[in-house]
């Protein structure tokens, strides 16, 4: 027969209690591990929770920017969770002292493999301290061109216009030269290239372009569009049509597409003629040419044949 045995909680805690190993001289027992992993989880999840309450509730009350908030929230929480560790390291009775040997092994680890991971942890904290990206920038780096939606410890999340998100190494950031779209304002210029024919008027056309870029909802009417005698083309004259716009800074190509049928239609409107492209090809009569002398054999052969069969 099996015995009921009673088990209070003070025998449950003085078993935790008890020494399971030692690190150096620090003693860990099963309580510390639980109490160590526990308070871990905790001080992540109020770290989060705080650059959370930051971000979203309180920072826009002061109309901060939204990448400056961020900044500041991740900032916030990586020293809560710096401070909240050591302090349950010491809580736990874990004599931090007695890490110098894992310390010392981590450092050659460092040394030999993680070398971009520290890289990368470290060009994280530059970007938010000098900002030169913050969260809602437009940026191109390399062959990536899309909006910040997040900076972490490790890498950048930038999401393109197809709504595709791609994962950017902070190092990137750091040693390779980065394109900010947004960095001081989000108001940019575009320059649109437009050939009309040699008997057109250029301030007929200066008139006419103009006046379609201020049509535009999405063209901003101060700085005022401009449009630039550019050159004389082969066959054209080159004129450019430079805007400044806020809305479509993320969208140049829409921009684009949108003016380049109002273009069209002002032109034909009009009676502007836009050119097709042209090339004057000269052909020099040389009888010593092997290739002339080929070509005009065949051709004497095929009027012979056609002669033959109609006879």
């Amino acid at each position: 027969m099996w015995e009921k045995v009673k088990v209070t909680g003070t025998q449950v805690l003085d078993f935790l209690d008890s020494t399971a190993f030692h690190i150096g001289d620090s003693e860990i027992s099963l309580l510390s591990i639980i109490i160590f992993f526990g308070a871990s989880a905790l001080i992540i999840f109020i770290s989060r929770r705080l650059k959370r309450l930051l971000v979203r509730r309180l920072f826009p009350r002061y109309h901060i920017e939204i990448g400056l908030s961020e900044a500041i929230g991740t900032i916030i929480q990586y020293l809560i969770i710096i401070i909240g560790f050591v302090i349950v390291f010491e809580s736990a009775g874990i004599d931090l002292s007695s890490f110098k040997l894992i310390a010392g092994a981590l450092g050659v680890g460092i040394g030999f493999g993680l070398q971009s991971i520290v890289n990368n942890f470290v060009s994280g904290i530059i970007i938010l301290f000098e900002r030169p990206i913050k969260v809602g920038d437009r940026i191109e780096v390399g062959e990536v061109n899309g909006d910040v939606v997040k900076i972490s410890a490790r890498a950048t999340t930038v999401v393109t216009n197809d709504n595709i998100s791609i994962i950017v190494p902070n190092s990137e950031f750091t040693t390779n030269s980065v394109t900010n779209w947004s960095h001081a304002n989000k108001v940019v210029r575009f320059n649109y290239n437009v050939g009309v024919s040699y008997k057109e008027d250029p301030e007929k056309v200066k008139i006419a372009l103009i006046e379609v870029a201020n049509a535009n909802q999405g063209v901003l009417k101060n700085p005022k569009p401009d449009v630039l005698f550019e050159s004389f083309g082969d066959s054209y004259l080159s004129m450019t049509l430079r805007v400044w716009t806020k809305e479509y800074m993320d969208r140049p190509g829409v921009l684009k597409s949108q003016l380049y049928y109002a273009v069209f239609k002002k032109f034909k409107e009009e009676g502007i003629e836009i050119p097709y492209p042209q090339r004057e090809l000269h052909l020099l009569s040389n009888k010593t040419d092997p290739f002339l002398i080929a070509m005009q054999e065949a051709k004497h052969k095929t009027e012979n044949t056609g002669k033959k069969t109609q006879e």
